[in-house]
Formats: structure tokens, C-alpha cells, sequence
């Protein structure tokens, strides 16, 4: 029964053995030399205003999570779409569980709306 899962622990174990491998190569034959210049923050090649530690706007937030929900609505109903002709016999479940799918992302919208995501000022 384990036989079959002898040639996934292979692929498994090269894939981990060459990303190793190839990791160690880089470092070792890498020719970096560390300078002031290479050292600091890049933004643009403007000069960094302020510190990493200050605190964001919610906004930023809520653009964010407008971003992942719509995201994640395009990457589950493309394949939804292409694969329900090709199964009639389960329609109606594909049907109620695509309605669910949107009535979830329809809270996460008005939430965001709520919050004032989708005004420019």
C-alpha cells in the first residue's frame, strides 16, 4: 500500500534537495559587497521620509480586503463556470453553493462600503 507513494516522496526529496542545493550555490558563489549605498532603504530613489514603524491609514486596510475579496471571487467562479456543463446531474447543488459564494462576498462588499473603502477624497 506505501509503494505507491514511493516515487511522491522521491519528487519530494529532490525538489527539497535542489532548492537546498541551488539556495547554498548562490550564497556561496555570490560576489556581493556590502557598501553604505547598497545598504540603505530604495524607495523610488527618494529619500525615506520618516520610519518603518508608522501606522498605516484603516483605508489602506480596507483597500486591501477589497482587493482579496473581488480576487478571490475571479479565481473561484472562472473554473465554477467552466466546469458546471459538465456536470448536470449536480447542478442545482452548484447552483445553491454558487449563490452562497455570493451572498458571502455580498457582506464582505457591503461591510467594505460600510467602512468607506470605496470613497476617493
Amino acid at each position: 500500500m506505501l509503494t505507491q507513494y514511493v516515487p511522491l516522496a522521491i519528487l519530494l526529496l529532490f525538489v527539497i534537495a535542489h532548492a537546498v542545493i541551488l539556495l547554498g550555490l548562490s550564497h556561496v558563489l555570490s560576489a556581493t559587497r556590502r557598501t553604505p549605498v547598497k545598504d540603505m532603504p530604495y524607495e523610488s530613489g527618494m529619500p525615506v521620509l520618516g520610519t518603518a514603524r508608522e501606522r498605516f491609514s484603516v483605508k489602506f486596510y480596507l483597500v486591501a480586503m477589497l482587493f482579496i475579496v473581488f480576487d478571490i471571487e475571479t479565481v473561484f467562479m472562472i473554473p465554477w463556470a467552466a466546469g458546471f456543463r459538465q456536470m448536470p446531474e449536480l447542478a442545482g447543488l452548484l447552483i445553491v453553493e454558487m449563490f452562497v459564494f455570493i451572498a458571502i462576498l455580498a457582506v464582505g462588499y457591503v461591510y467594505i462600503w460600510k467602512r468607506g473603502a470605496l470613497e476617493w477624497d
